[in-house]
């Protein structure tokens, strides 16, 4: 264990941003848990985090939390985990250009302003690790996921480009891709559903009413789910480790859609993944 590293980690509120920051703390690690509300930021001060605010939506407060990071920390930044987020849920037909440019904003185009102001202190270094959290929906899409599923896709190319462009440099890039994880990420969909889609008018409505439904009972969110521990764990191995992974699939449906998207036909593929969404409904 190296002392004194530095990690800034963005959607700290809760779930795995929450546990990240804690677990790289207590392996030494000084962290930057940044959240985008001013009472979780609060909250995680009273945690014994150093927190500060960071909203991925918006650019003055992106690059007002890299000068800050920067001037506590003296200039260096060891690593970077890109775990900010939420979830646009609608069928696609029922997405307005807002709902869609919403999720990139901070998916996509957030994450990559944030990444591309510590590059050039990781490039002075020598070196340094950028991690994206991810998702399966990264590589396999789900109906009624099309919005995220779409800002996933393209924050995996994003992550894949540098990767090689970085490689030279000694800073080193990987993707986290989870499966079911515990966490609120599902509670977190519903104020920007309800915001975006009108979906008592949808031609969608049974599905939507059945998704909504599953919101209210209790237990996991889907069969094989695990703690935000889990992914912690890869987040550990591509910080620590000589040679991180460029992927770490998370969960035992990740790692067989993985498998399944290079087995099987497009068609194949399809089938599996309305099956595994129940039609809509989960």
């Amino acid at each position: 264990m190296v002392p004194d590293r530095a990690v800034l980690i963005t959607g700290c509120s809760s779930g795995i941003g929450h546990a990240a920051a804690h677990a790289l703390q207590a392996r030494g690690w000084r962290v930057f848990a940044t959240a985008r509300k001013t009472d979780d930021v609060a909250r995680l001060q009273a945690e014994g985090l150093e927190s500060l605010p960071l909203d991925l939506d918006d650019s003055a407060s992106i690059q007002a939390a890299v000068a800050e990071v920067l001037a506590r920390a003296d200039g260096r930044l060891d690593a970077l985990f890109n775990n900010g987020g939420y979830g646009q849920v609608g069928a696609v037909e029922d997405l307005p250009r807002a709902a869609l440019r919403e999720q990139f904003e901070t998916l996509v185009f957030g994450a990559a302003e944030l990444t591309n102001l510590v590059i050039p202190v990781m490039r002075r270094q020598g070196h340094g690790r950028i991690v994206f959290n991810s998702s399966v929906l990264g590589y396999a899409a789900f109906p009624y996921r099309g919005a995220y599923v779409a800002a996933k896709f393209a924050l995996e190319g994003l992550a894949d480009t540098l990767r090689m462009e970085l490689a030279p440099s000694g800073i080193r890039v990987s993707l986290i891709e989870p499966g079911p994880i515990t966490t609120r990420f599902r509670e977190n969909c519903v104020p920007h559903f309800l915001r975006h889609v009108d979906w008592r008018q949808s031609v969608h409505r049974a599905q939507y009413e059945a998704q909504l439904a599953r919101l209210e009972k209790p237990g996991p969110a889907a069969p094989f789910t695990l703690p935000a521990g889990a992914v912690v764990e890869r987040l550990v191995h591509a910080l620590d480790s000589r040679r991180p992974r460029p992927r770490y699939p998370v969960t035992l449906p990740a790692v067989a859609f993985w498998w399944l998207k290079r087995l099987l036909s497009v068609r194949a593929m399809d089938r599996v993944l309305a099956r595994a969404s129940g039609g809509g409904r989960r």
